[in-house]
């Protein structure tokens, strides 16, 4: 069938986005090479910016975090809010430590880690992985970041045979300082790695004065199942929804102004005015959500609010505006939920069951760890509704406690109208993580909805 042509189109591209994205800096770049593409213009945080009428533009944060939008072709000093949709760049992994290598009885160097995220450990053995990330040089008396990409399978973490650890069937508490170090090499590798990492980033060794350097599964996306109904991949949790959210903001581009013409509506929903005319649309990326979002490219910091801060005085609106415009919006907050189980079905809510190519995935927490209520939800499921587009609900079990987002924490510095959504996956915060054909081509459908 053509649209099953299509869904598998659509994850054949989340492959080859993944795949070029082995860490958050990676990730970034690769946005910003197709917004380039489609005719974006960069924005410095440290310059003064200038915005005009059917302008397209991005801004980048700590080489992590990334800000998309486009002024309206027209009417752009008479628009009614944004549109966001709001994602993360990074996934669970382990960091390299500063002075990283480990001599083994003069046999084998390994590498020192630190847990980066909630991740689970077991699946990390016994794989192909490799090493991402950045590098700080000083180039010409300037300090400048070099994106670097071991591109081979350079390390892995060796299991324990089971004749050693008779008990590891039965559970265990991996001690991340022993048991979770990858091999590097055997005797003769010692004093080599940071010689590596500087010839694949084609810099000299004695330039580097520091780097941000993790893991990252080698292992490539695959299409699945008896019927090729599911997919896995590294690093769905939460590029799936970024590369989602990049895909419908890219197609969701206006007409020509002669082709947009179209008068301003307006409704009430709960005794507000929620106008439905011409809105700025926002792709929204932040670093850090795995550790809580507390950094200055996180959704805890004021990029989001400095970003549209400055859209407003660019457009010669006032403090006053921007509130009125920002009641007027909506933030979709994306980041993937838990599907039901096929081995655990016990443990999902037993009214709210999400399973993976049935919709995407509303998040509801009464004690507000994902930030949706009836308003948001009924915005959103319009929209769905409209891009012919499946929904479903997620809980949390009230005997379980969950995880939380970036939509709240968001929200705590740019409060407007906000869903928590995702799509449905098995295995958040594996390596290897699996989730549904249909689910990117979903959220596509739907995003493009809300930016158009």
């Amino acid at each position: 069938m053509e649209e099953d042509r299509e869904y598998k189109d659509t994850v054949q591209k989340l492959f080859t986005f993944i795949e070029e994205s082995p860490s958050q800096y990676h990730a970034v770049d690769t946005m910003r090479k197709h917004l380039e593409a489609a005719g974006y213009e960069q924005l410095l945080e440290s310059g003064a910016w200038k915005l005009k009428s059917g302008g397209k533009y991005y801004v980048i944060r700590s080489g992590s975090s990334l800000i998309a939008f486009r002024i309206p072709a027209q009417d752009s000093q008479n628009y009614c809010g944004f549109q966001i949709v709001a994602s993360h760049s990074d996934s669970p992994s382990f960091k390299i430590k500063t002075n990283p290598e480990m001599n083994v009885e003069e046999h084998y160097v390994k590498l020192n880690v630190e847990k980066y995220g909630g991740m689970l450990c077991a699946p990390w053995f016994d794989r192909p992985l490799s090493v991402a990330g950045r590098l700080i040089v000083k180039e010409n008396n300037r300090l400048v970041t070099k994106l670097v990409n071991v591109d081979r399978d350079l390390v892995t973490i060796p299991n324990l045979a089971i004749h050693m650890n008779r008990e590891a069937n039965k559970g265990y508490d991996y001690n991340i300082q022993k048991d979770m170090l990858p091999l590097y090499g055997c005797g003769e590798a010692k004093g080599k790695f940071m010689k590596q990492i500087a010839e694949a980033a084609n810099v000299k060794e004695d330039a580097i004065l520091a780097s941000d350097l993790f893991l990252y599964n080698r292992m490539k996306g695959s299409i699945w199942g008896a019927c090729e109904e599911f997919i896995s991949s590294p690093k769905l949790d939460d590029l799936q929804c970024a590369f989602s959210s990049l895909e419908a903001f890219l197609q969701s581009e206006e007409p020509l102004p002669s082709e947009n013409v179209q008068a301003n509506e307006q409704s009430e929903v709960d005794g507000k005015n929620v106008i439905n005319g011409k809105s700025i649309p926002v792709h929204c990326v932040f670093d850090n959500e795995e550790v809580g979002s507390g950094t200055k490219q996180g959704a805890a910091s004021t990029f989001l609010k400095d970003t549209l801060t400055r859209i407003h005085r660019n457009l010669g609106y006032n403090e006053e505006d921007f509130l009125v415009h920002l009641a007027n919006s909506l933030m979709v907050s994306a980041d993937n939920a838990h599907a039901v189980h096929p081995n655990y079905t016990e443990k999902a809510d037993p009214t709210n069951r999400p399973y993976l190519n049935e919709g995407i995935v509303i998040k509801y927490n009464a004690n507000q760890k994902y930030c949706t209520d009836a308003v948001s939800a009924a915005m959103f499921k319009d929209i769905c509704h409209t891009a012919g587009v499946p929904v479903q609900t997620f809980t949390n079990r009230s005997d379980m406690a969950g995880g939380s987002t970036l939509g709240n924490i968001s929200n705590t510095q740019v409060a407007l109208n906000t869903v928590d959504i995702g799509l449905p996956q098995f295995a958040m915060h594996s390596p290897y993580e699996t989730t549904g054909v249909k689910d990117t081509e979903y959220l596509i459908r739907a995003a493009t909805e809300l930016f158009a």
